[in-house]
């Protein structure tokens, strides 16, 4: 692998995302001599897009996407797989004044036929006037799209046969939407989170000055997909806004070969990247010794980690598993963020040592107050390991509310709220969600429970998913952490929630990917894990084993408690209708 890309440093000086919109931002880069680079699955690098050719590129798009005679401010659905066509296209409806919706471009494990189900529920969200998908993906939007009332759809070469009109380009202003970012949320059917062209660059400022520190010296690389809010506005974006070139190999390539992404960092001298937890525990445990000896990741100076709840065991395991190629274990930067504004929310300091917090569990539970414990002085405490994810960016305020809407003192838990100009405008076409989640004066409800120290914000979990048994507060993590201490549960292979039984009771389940065919280890694995939560957490869990690769994901990546909690339930019905076909077979023979 080697770095023919566009130059890390460059004459145009730094602008850290200082513009009214993102058209003007593009403008701004397109003076310089930086861009976008994307690698294949071997690490190849096989487009480089400069900002002045996107630029150019973007603009003759627009052109013929405002000849195709769409409205001013309607909606073009993008597929959004890594790679030159989708910049190109997200760029061109900036300057044809179209709102971009990106979407995902990952088939799961549930198909093609889930996939397009999908994709049909996106785009009679959105409503838009075109699509654009990929060839690998065109028929697929293609079905997705029968009997909708789109104008066009199509791959990049339909769009780019298509006759521009003479009409003078007028990008999105600074009022209008940027785009549509749908979340993804798992208890019900994602939203889509309207983000005005003076949120985003607003929180793109933020990011670039206060979050990272941007410097003329910074390279970023990444493999987000372009559909999350930090693959498109940290890692897509952002780089744009600041004039730096960034690398990217696929979603997919990264997943199947996690070390390309050190490859990559090494060789073209990253010093920008970020992950959810996974991310570095996946290469943590692909890493090799002989890697240590060609990789240097020594430029690495923000590895941000953020878009789940962060736990310290994955950054430990990946900094002693790379410290000898040079990683700095004082580059994790951890923070805070959304879709619902924009992205960032809050940054910890850079160059510090991931501060962790440790809590009195049970005190947490009960009372919601945060404790604070020496791990090492006593073993007859449960405690919590926390991550702070440091202040809110400038102008955006925050505030920790308990369920009457009262505002908390620091190290009491509760909803966290937040206000200021990167928080979105609402949820398109979807006004009664929109009022409870944004409120008349400002304030957002983010959903996830939290609290403050020192002004710092610790986040413990999202509302929708604590475990309430009698009265007490559980956090599901605190359940799959302890399933991931026995030895053949790996990270993220397990997912807990609660369901209610025959006699309205709360009852916590957790489901376990479990590699053992050997029934005899499999019910000793089950046992030890129930004896496990009942010794740590005082409480009954169910236990469900399944196979590898059984626990669904949000578009994200994300693991989805929700949907392990309705495929548990699916599984659970069936078991109960053969069971009960069983009896009754039993019943006539009897008869």
């Amino acid at each position: 692998m080697a770095n023919n890309g566009t130059p890390t440093t460059h004459s145009l000086p730094l602008c850290a995302g200082r513009f009214a919109t993102l058209a003007a931002a593009l403008e701004y880069a397109s003076q310089g001599e930086t861009g976008y680079n994307f690698y294949n699955g071997r690490g190849q690098l096989y487009c480089k897009l400069p900002y002045s050719l996107l630029y150019q590129q973007a603009r003759e798009l627009a052109a013929r996407l405002i000849g195709l005679g769409v409205e001013r401010g309607n909606r073009m659905v993008l597929v959004a797989e890594t790679g030159p066509d989708f910049v190109r296209f997200f760029y061109a409806c900036q300057f044809a004044g179209i709102v971009p919706v990106p979407v995902p471009a990952a088939v799961h494990l549930g198909g093609r036929e889930a996939y397009i189900r999908q994709l049909r529920k996106l785009i009679q969200s959105a409503q838009p006037a075109l699509a654009m998908a990929p060839l690998d993906y065109l028929e697929m939007l293609e079905t997705a799209c029968e009997e909708l009332a789109l104008q066009h759809v199509g791959d990049p070469e339909y769009y780019d046969r298509q006759v521009g009109g003479d009409q003078p380009l007028e990008p999105l202003g600074s009022d209008e939407l940027a785009y549509l970012q749908y979340t993804s949320g798992s208890t019900r059917f994602p939203r889509g989170v309207m983000i005005k062209q003076k949120t985003v660059m607003h929180n793109l400022n933020g990011i670039l000055e206060h979050g990272q520190e941007m410097n003329e010296h910074d390279r970023c690389v990444s493999w987000l997909p372009y559909y999350h809010d930090m693959g498109l506005v940290g890692l897509v974006l952002a780089p744009m806004a600041s004039q730096r070139s960034v690398d990217y190999i696929g979603t997919r390539d990264f997943a199947m070969r996690p070390r390309l992404w050190l490859n990559l960092m090494s060789e073209t001298g990253g010093t920008v990247s970020f992950s959810p937890p996974f991310g570095y525990e996946l290469c943590a445990r692909r890493v090799r010794p002989s890697d240590l000896e060609r990789l240097d990741l020594s430029a690495w100076r923000v590895a941000g980690v953020g878009a789940e709840t962060i736990r310290p065991s994955s950054l430990s395991n990946f900094a002693n598993a790379l410290q000898d190629a040079g990683f700095n274990r004082r580059a994790f930067l951890a923070c805070y963020g959304m879709a619902e504004t924009s992205l960032a929310i809050s940054f910890a300091p850079l160059e510090r040592d991931v501060h962790i917090e440790y809590v009195d569990a049970d005190r947490l539970g009960h009372e919601q107050i945060a404790i604070s414990v020496d791990p090492s002085a006593r073993d007859d405490i449960r405690v919590n390991q926390f991550v702070r994810c440091g202040m809110p960016i400038p102008d955006l305020e925050m505030e920790i509310r308990d369920e009457h809407g009262q505002v908390l003192p620091e190290k009491q838990c509760g909803t966290i709220f937040v206000r200021g100009p990167s928080v979105m405008s609402g949820y398109f076409n979807e006004p009664e969600i929109t009022a409870e989640t944004l409120l008349p004066d400002g304030w957002l409800n983010t959903g996830d429970m939290g609290y403050l120290v020192d002004g710092e914000i610790i986040i413990t979990g999202r509302q929708k998913d604590m475990i309430i048994i009698n009265g007490r507060n559980i956090w599901p993590q605190d359940l799959e952490f302890l399933a991931e201490c026995q030895p053949e549960v790996r990270p993220e292979d397990a997912s807990a929630f609660s369901i209610t039984d025959q006699d309205g009771l709360e009852v916590a389940v957790m489901v376990v990917q479990c590699r053992q065919a050997d029934p005899a280890v499999r019910r000793d694995l089950a046992e030890r894990l129930r004896a496990s939560v009942q010794a740590e957490v005082g409480i009954d869990c169910r236990i469900d084993l399944v196979p590898p690769h059984t626990l669904p994901r949000t578009s994200s990546g994300k693991l989805s408690r929700s949907g392990a909690k309705k495929d548990y339930l699916h599984r659970q019905d069936i078991e109960n209708a053969v069971n009960q076909s069983s009896r009754q077979r039993i019943a006539d023979a009897a008869a």
